[in-house]
């Protein structure tokens, strides 16, 4: 176990990283304000607390930050850590992805003193699970694989007034921790598609692996689940619709009505789902079995695999 000694950013690239009191950390961003975060391989830097002590025991007058170290963190010698490996503080889970980096230009620190340690002992991450993290936090490494999470969206004007009782929500609730899945939310929202964007977006800053949503799928005008699953997936799973069609195809003609889409926004995979209790039993009782392999490979904890 290990402890986070100091959080910092910088807001504008080629200015010097500051501390701050705490940090958001964003699924495949890095940290919340910082220039450098972004969808790549080096979205969090961290730095250890030792080195940066060994290097000032040499003269140098160095604030946290200067070496553009995102993180400092006590208690691990972070460069023996191999690419791959994973750090665990609090809901925050990171993925190793290098280990130091080729200086091309050299910082300011280096032409001062004529030497910077972030070259050969920082390391750099990517965020699996977002969250919030503050000084004197610890971080540990991640022993196995933590249990899959997932959040319900009930799609439902009168449900979100309160003028009718959401079954079919709860259901799936119910349905996916007897799964082994944690949820982590069970919601109900007006069919306003801004408003499910918004908390789709959310849910996977946070690193939330499912999304199942219930309701919104027809052809009422107010029906937008599709729609707002399609404005914020960066890829398609078309496959799970069709396959939840096929199922219901078998019970009732009107499931070809169905306009159900499913896509993946980051690392988290939503899934839109029909508006009954009884279909949405049916359907996620199909599709459980497969979904757990599918989030395995998203999450990078499993490899593709064909059919044996």
């Amino acid at each position: 176990m290990g402890k986070i000694h100091a959080l910092c950013i910088s807001e504008k690239k080629g200015t010097q990283k500051h501390v701050i009191d705490a940090a958001v950390l964003v699924v495949e961003h890095g940290l919340q304000g910082d220039a450098h975060a972004g969808r790549w391989h080096r979205q969090v830097s961290l730095l250890g607390l030792e080195e940066i002590e060994a290097f000032r025991q040499k003269g140098a007058d160095v604030a946290f930050g200067a070496f553009g170290e995102n993180i400092v963190v006590e208690g691990f010698h972070l460069r023996e850590l191999p690419v791959g490996t994973r750090l665990r503080s609090g809901e925050v889970l990171l993925e190793i992805t290098q280990i130091g980096k080729e200086c091309h230009a050299h910082c300011e620190i280096y032409h001062k003193v004529g030497d910077c340690i972030m070259p050969r002992e920082g390391i750099f991450a990517r965020v699996l699970h977002g969250g919030e993290l503050k000084a004197g936090d610890g971080i540990e490494l991640a022993q196995g694989a933590a249990p899959l999470e997932a959040a319900v969206i009930t799609a439902s004007d009168k449900g979100s007034k309160g003028e009718r009782a959401d079954q079919s929500g709860p259901k799936a609730a119910a349905m996916l921790e007897a799964a082994g899945y944690k949820v982590a939310e069970v919601t109900v929202l007006p069919d306003e598609q801004k408003l499910l964007e918004k908390k789709f977006r959310e849910l996977a800053d946070a690193g939330v692996n499912l999304v199942v949503t219930t309701g919104g799928t027809g052809f009422s005008p107010r029906d937008v689940t599709p729609e707002a699953t399609l404005a914020v997936a960066e890829r398609m799973v078309p496959g799970i619709p069709e396959a939840m069609r096929a199922l219901s195809l078998k019970i009732t003609g009107r499931a070809m009505l169905s306009r159900a889409a499913a896509g993946i926004c980051k690392r988290t995979l939503i899934v839109n789902l029909p508006g009954s209790p009884k279909a949405v039993e049916e359907c996620l009782d199909f599709i459980l079995p497969q979904l757990g392999h599918g989030l395995d490979i998203l999450m990078g904890n499993d490899g593709e695999c064909a059919r044996q």
